[in-house]
């Protein structure tokens, strides 16, 4: 951790001022003159990301100042840990009070490297923030260390994060937090009525499974499941992808990474649910006992799916898993899932596809998720294009008939395997920066889970 809890803070400790731009223009003509002539002399303004270091006396560092958005933006600090040289800093007086959450959160992501293949010694370590101890510090250290364990496993290779391993991380979840944890593996999923989970899987040396988690034995908890889209590597099957297109699927299983890191916040945070968590964990792979195109896939559920293209696969295993959820009737089901390339077409790498039986559901989650910067948008399950995924022979097809509205077709063909009175949120995302922000370095992400705690603790503790 390089943020330390403290009771009592240390006089050592090199004090950051943080402010925006008011405040420092406020703030300024109150610092001493030296001070306040290096700053104008570094165009030091309080603009956001920004920061001055300014020495002291005898020529070391004597205080920071940082430049905000707002007091109470979630990554405030995140630019400062590699940024500022190594040491212990606290939070002045002086300036704006950030909220504690968002300061050991910011400052803990801000931290964050996915390091584990990097030689040892070879980066610098990150400065340490020394903060009051809180609640609401203790919050923002709990939601960074889910948000950095879900990039870990988005980040890690799919040789080292194949089906077995991701339930081994399931597993260490659940005992983490007191879970039940549970597995189907292999041949298995074909007896336990798993049939797609199985068909997608079959073709890998490494086994498919569906992957389980229950926390919670109040029966008058209701009950909340999340099913994460658990493909730990995706050549498009025999549908075969080009290389542009299959060099980062090792993330196509950021779906199960984001479940995971989820119901971990749910756990920690003790809300009053029971909770089920769900991934159907594969490898798309190619060998002569692959699915094929134009097969027939059978479910859960009863409904027979006629394979339009291997590499719509996420789809087929959620289904089964989708069915499974539903048939305990809970309160609200979530997936999470890497899902189309239609979606980013659509929103982004920054905005992940939200669709909602519910608008109104769905307009409180947009605006909880652009007041928390972990934004989603609102599309529709448009049932006119129901027709686009109808099959000649077979129930439903896992393809549309033509490009157009590919995220919509993929939702409501999802929509099939969850019972009409149901309600149910699918979340289609990338789970992937492709460019760095402050605390949010390129590669593996954590999207929409911050909305979705503060949306669950709404919906059932408020």
């Amino acid at each position: 951790m390089t943020v330390q809890l403290k009771n009592k803070m240390s006089a050592a400790a090199i004090a950051i001022t943080v402010v925006d731009r008011a405040a420092f223009q406020a703030l300024a003509p109150q610092l001493p003159a030296p001070t306040r002539h290096w700053l104008e002399t570094l165009g030091f303004k309080g603009a956001p990301d920004t920061h001055a270091l300014v020495p002291g006396a005898d020529g070391k560092l004597g205080q920071v100042f940082a430049g905000v958005a707002q007091a109470n933006a979630p990554f405030a600090l995140a630019s400062l840990p590699l940024a500022l040289p190594e040491g212990v800093y606290q939070l002045a007086e002086a300036g704006l009070v950030l909220d504690p959450e968002a300061a050991a959160m910011s400052w803990e992501l801000g931290a964050y490297r996915f390091d584990i293949y990097k030689k040892p010694g070879s980066l610098r370590a990150p400065a340490t923030l020394a903060l009051a101890d809180s609640p609401a510090a203790q919050r923002g250290l709990a939601l960074a260390t889910a948000i950095s364990a879900t990039r870990d496993l988005v980040n890690t290779p799919a040789e080292h994060m194949g089906p077995e391993e991701l339930a081994k991380a399931a597993q260490l979840v659940a005992k983490q937090h007191g879970a039940k944890f549970s597995q189907i593996v292999g041949d298995a999923l074909l007896k336990k009525n798993f049939p797609a989970v199985h068909a997608v899987g079959r073709a890998a040396t490494r086994a498919p499974r569906l992957i389980e988690l229950n926390w919670g034995s109040n029966p008058k908890h209701p009950l909340v499941s999340i099913v994460g889209k658990g493909v730990c590597f995706d050549t498009g099957g025999l549908d075969i992808k080009p290389a542009d297109g299959m060099r980062q699927m090792k993330k196509d299983m950021g779906g199960a990474a984001n479940a995971l890191g989820l119901a971990t916040l749910i756990m920690a945070c003790k809300l009053p649910v029971r909770l089920q968590v769900l991934i159907p964990a594969v490898e798309n792979a190619i060998a002569g006992n692959a699915y094929r195109p134009g097969d027939i896939v059978p479910t859960r559920k009863g409904l027979q799916i006629e394979i339009g293209n291997t590499d719509a696969e996420g789809r087929v295993i959620l289904s089964d898993a989708l069915a499974y959820a539903s048939e305990g009737k809970p309160e609200l089901i979530i997936d999470l899932a890497t899902l189309t390339g239609a979606a980013r077409v659509a929103l982004g790498a920054q905005l992940p596809a939200l669709f909602s039986k519910h608008h109104d559901t769905a307009r409180d989650l947009v605006d909880l998720g652009l007041k928390l910067d972990d934004p989603l948008w609102h599309m529709p399950l448009w049932a006119p294009y129901k027709g686009g995924i109808e099959s000649t022979i077979g129930d439903i097809v896992n393809t549309g008939k033509s490009a157009l509205a590919g995220a919509i077709n993929a939702a409501l063909f999802l929509e099939y395997f969850v019972p009409e009175h149901q309600d149910w949120l699918h979340i289609d995302l990338f789970a992937w920066n492709d460019g760095p922000r402050p605390g949010r370095p390129i590669g593996g992400e954590a999207q929409t889970i911050r909305t979705l705690l503060a949306y669950l603790e709404q919906r059932f503790t408020g």
